[in-house]
């Protein structure tokens, strides 16, 4: 059955990790999903988790599903809020969905505290600073 599933490779997805400020200020980071490419996606899921070692013991995250019925060509969509504590772990983001009724699927890994205020930089789309990790074909 597998051999039976259509899929195929879509340039210019990414995930990342953005610094935002609330009303107070305070920094707080979100990952958000950006679409650089031309087609529209649907059926988008998006599950998350981290695992690594944190004061010398062994930490995993839950896993958090998140599902994006459509994400249009040239766009994004904020995911989920990331505590600044997971920072120091692998954080991992799949995403598989449709693009013209093909199946994509696409890992994204930050790696331990690769998420930090000194390696921001633009993110175009979403025009704020972030730490940007661009799918691989």
């Amino acid at each position: 059955m597998l051999k039976d599933i259509q899929s195929s490779e879509i340039p210019n997805i990414a995930i990342a990790a953005i610094q935002e400020f609330n009303e107070n200020q305070i920094p707080e980071w979100y990952i958000y999903f950006i679409n650089y490419s031309r087609l529209n996606l649907s059926g988008v899921l998006i599950s998350s988790k981290g695992w690594g070692e944190i004061d010398g013991k062994e930490k995993e995250t839950s896993v958090l599903r998140h599902f994006l019925d459509q994400v249009e060509a040239m766009s994004f969509r904020k995911v989920e809020a990331i505590q600044t504590d997971v920072f120091c772990l692998f954080n991992q983001y799949w995403m598989s969905g449709y693009a013209n009724d093909y199946m994509i699927d696409y890992k994204f890994i930050f790696e331990p505290n690769s998420i930090d205020v000194d390696k921001l930089e633009m993110v175009s789309l979403i025009n704020q600073k972030g730490i940007i990790l661009y799918a691989e074909n």
